[in-house]
């Protein structure tokens, strides 16, 4: 029951409670704009003045251009509908006085098609939730910082976040000759190279998400190349994981990835993996490079022709 008030401010306490009970569930998000210390009722359509019970009236509109001077929800927070105390932080996201519901990031963002952008690039979409019918959006907007609550995370935090739940490594490697005693390779002969253990972890693609506060960035992860440094000054670039070798290929080259020694001697062969992380979220999206090494020892020798006399 509401507490007794002068008889105008009554009636319209009751005149929004009833407005407010006749909303449908999916409220009209059609754009409206109300000037001064008024108020877009969703039934009527049109603009009234919500009075709370400190006498301060509050606005809202779909339209309008949230406030950003306080990140953080008022001490007392009251709803223009019932006129009562309503909590300042609820899992509908944190209340605003000023718009009268609360507000949360939309998750997810829309694309940066949508008119809700109005050509925006940066900021954030937020829905407008009442404080009296739990979980009924009453519209949607554009902010450039959050118009209530704390300010949102760093975007590239999150998206760092997201890749380390990805457990990107150096990929193996695949190599003939082998690095085990006793392989030795015959220069002038194809060397094979390839990435042994080629998965979502050493190729990708692979995807993660890392939320804070309401806020989602997703990242997806791919490798695009693999440098061999061979050791002996030649660089070969891949952009396969390659092919692995069989004995059946014999003395033919790799398809896609190898190379030729013509120098016998011990050699250091690193591979170098790179990769490209693109990220969006928090109404941002951006890239990370990448990249992975990791090295192997192999041995080129040459064929000795023995010739003996009978």
């Amino acid at each position: 029951m509401l507490r007794p008030a002068p008889t105008a401010l009554f009636g319209l306490a009751i005149a929004l409670l009833l407005a407010l009970a006749s909303v449908p569930a999916q409220a009209n998000s059609g754009s409206a704009s109300c000037p001064g210390d008024t108020a877009w009722n969703l039934v009527s359509r049109t603009c009234v003045l919500v009075v709370t019970k400190s006498g301060k009236a509050s606005t809202g509109s779909r339209g309008a251009q949230p406030t950003s001077s306080s990140k953080r929800a008022p001490a007392d927070c009251v709803s223009p509908y019932s006129l009562k105390r309503v909590p300042c932080h609820t899992s509908e996201g944190w209340y605003s006085n000023t718009k009268g519901c609360y507000i949360k990031p939309m998750d997810p963002q829309p694309p940066m098609s949508d008119p809700l952008w109005a050509g925006h690039k940066t900021g954030a979409i937020y829905d407008c939730l009442t404080p009296e019918m739990r979980g009924i959006k009453v519209f949607d907007f554009w902010s450039a910082s959050p118009p209530a609550g704390p300010p949102p995370p760093d975007p590239r935090v999150l998206a760092q976040r997201a890749v380390a739940l990805m457990g990107l490594r150096a990929v193996k490697i695949g190599i003939v000759p082998e690095d085990r005693p006793g392989r030795v390779g015959v220069i002038g002969l194809p060397t094979w190279l390839w990435v042994a253990d080629a998965g979502p972890a050493t190729w990708g693609p692979v995807s993660r998400s890392a939320s804070a506060g309401g806020y989602t960035v997703r990242a997806t992860a791919r490798a695009n190349r693999v440098v061999w440094s061979m050791g002996d000054g030649q660089v070969v670039v891949c952009r396969t994981p390659g092919t692995p070798y069989e004995d059946w290929y014999g003395k033919q080259s790799s398809p896609d990835c190898g190379h030729t020694y013509t120098e016998q001697g011990t050699y250091t062969v690193r591979a170098t993996s790179y990769w490209r992380v693109d990220w969006s979220g928090v109404g941002q999206s951006g890239t990370i490079p990448l990249q992975f090494t990791r090295s192997t020892v192999i041995r080129m020798g040459e064929v000795q022709v023995l010739v003996t006399n009978r």
